[in-house]
């Protein structure tokens, strides 16, 4: 072996047992821990978890240990949630202690502990209720949200129509819709479906959903000694960095053109508050958490919406006797004269269950954003030190069969009642729950109504291969569920 590559296996080595040593001390005398596998040196349990499938391998220890169990993954000390009751616990009756997020390696990378996702404290909170107010209030333009989604749902049909009803694959077109209605808001603009920025702003994000569902990702967080090894995170930080120079461009252009007294979308609401409170020396309104918030909206908003809306209607080419009794309320409802529109869903109860199934069934994020505790917490019988990171298994409250009677079966009858209307359940969480809950559920809701209700108004869907041979399995489990590639046909109703 190369001297060189030796001596630097050695200081990993050495670099790891000493984080492993600071982890476990940590915790050391503070309480008792929830029950869990007992660790390996260095590795923890990270032999225990399948890394192309945490959350089958959080199920199988769950069932194992019981609703609330530990992990040692690498020198990462992590409490699982498993299961709706103790998800509920400790997000909503706990939900202040723990509502932080823990100091993961690659979205300190991605965020530099601001913006909305990853920050903390008074960061998190007036960043996060800033955002929550902007959007929610933003009938500031000359157009509602509701009218900026119906005009991005016609122009993808403009584009699906350009098909020809031949087989294509979907991922592209299904993506720039939701990047689109995000744009419209944060920059005021919609791009052209060939803009060659738009077309690689697309690839980079599709690209980072891929290298952070994978495997690698999950050593490379628990392992922040190997921040200088090579791997695949070095491509999706670069790839964030593009993201970042591209949003500063459209701040530099904003704080040029901006009229106070007719503010265009996200980013001049932001430059008009930094205005405000440009004499408050620890105002969290500054430069970079506008880029990185802007950034976590861009992302967020346009990779969960579009990779639910794929899957989906992967789901519905396998089971195209569901997707007849969609057309069938479509057409009853709305018709073919008009455009969808949100006052529509409440008269369509089995659209709303099927898209509800939809986001139940495919389980995006299926073990939540990582959260941590922001003191030492008695939880139950046991005691969390300050700091442990918590991973609320979505996985296990969307499939947990007290909530949802034959959980791994694709059936929109989930959210039906005996007389057909639509029902509500406490099970449902895709947004997470809790303080940290999605900032954009409400979007995200509207967007995923819109898009599937008006590319069923106006197109058929048809599989190139029969429905018996599709795969829904997904290609990744980790951050995101990817779903398989696959090729499909619009053709116009």
């Amino acid at each position: 072996m190369d001297p060189s590559v030796a001596i630097a296996l050695g200081l990993l080595l050495c670099m790891s047992c000493l984080l492993l040593i600071l982890s476990w001390r940590k915790g050391f005398g503070r309480g008792k821990l929830p029950p869990g596998p007992v660790p390996l040196p260095i590795l923890g349990n990270m032999l225990q978890v399948d890394l192309k499938n945490i959350p089958q391998s959080f199920r199988k220890l769950g069932k194992h240990y019981g609703p609330v169990f530990t992990l040692q993954l690498g020198v990462e000390r992590v409490v699982v949630l498993y299961g709706y009751k103790a998800v509920k616990e400790a997000l909503i009756d706990h939900g202040d202690k723990f509502a932080e997020r823990p100091p993961m390696p690659l979205s300190k990378a991605f965020s530099n502990g601001v913006g909305i996702i990853a920050s903390n404290g008074e960061t998190w909170k007036q960043i996060r209720r800033f955002s929550l107010m902007t959007l929610r209030n933003f009938g500031m333009g000359k157009r509602s949200i509701e009218e900026r989604v119906q005009e991005v749902a016609k122009n993808l049909m403009e584009e699906l129509k350009k098909t020809k009803g031949l087989p294509c694959d979907p991922t592209f077109i299904l993506g720039c819709a939701p990047c689109n209605v995000i744009c419209s808001i944060i920059f005021q603009k919609c791009f052209e479906y060939k803009d060659q920025k738009f077309l690689y702003l697309m690839k980079i994000l599709n690209e980072n959903v891929k290298i952070t569902s994978s495997p690698w990702i999950k050593v490379y967080n628990s392992f922040p000694s190997l921040v200088l090894s090579p791997g695949s995170h070095h491509k999706a930080v670069k790839n964030m960095q593009s993201i970042i120079e591209f949003i500063l461009e459209e701040v530099k252009e904003h704080q040029r053109t901006l009229d106070p007294s007719n503010p265009r979308d996200f980013i001049d609401c932001f430059l008009m508050k930094m205005e405000q409170e440009k004499q408050q020396p620890q105002s969290e309104f500054i430069i970079d958490n506008l880029v990185r918030t802007v950034s976590d909206l861009f992302a967020a908003g346009t990779e969960t919406t579009s990779t639910t809306l794929r899957y989906g209607l992967l789901l519905l080419l396998k089971y195209p006797e569901i997707e007849g009794k969609l057309h069938e309320e479509i057409d009853r409802v709305i018709g073919r004269n008009r455009s969808p529109c949100m006052e529509d869903r409440n008269k369509m109860p089995y659209t709303n269950a099927v898209i509800h199934e939809i986001q139940r069934y495919v389980d995006l994020v299926p073990t939540s954003v990582p959260h941590a505790v922001s003191e030492d917490v008695q939880f139950r019988q046991y005691l969390i030190p300050k700091g442990t990171t918590i991973i609320p298994l979505l996985s296990s409250v969307l499939y947990d069969d007290e909530g949802f009677p034959n959980p791994y079966q694709f059936d929109p009858g989930h959210f039906l009642d005996e007389s057909g209307n639509f029902k509500k359940s406490d099970y449902f969480m895709p947004f997470s729950t809790g303080k940290r809950i999605c900032a954009g559920e409400s979007l995200a809701r509207m967007e995923l109504f819109l898009f599937f209700t008006t590319i069923l108004q106006n197109f058929t869907l048809k599989s190139p291969i029969d429905s018996k041979d599709i795969d829904i399995t997904p290609i990744a489990n980790g951050t995101i569920r990817v779903p398989p590639s696959y090729e499909l046909c619009f053709l116009p109703s």
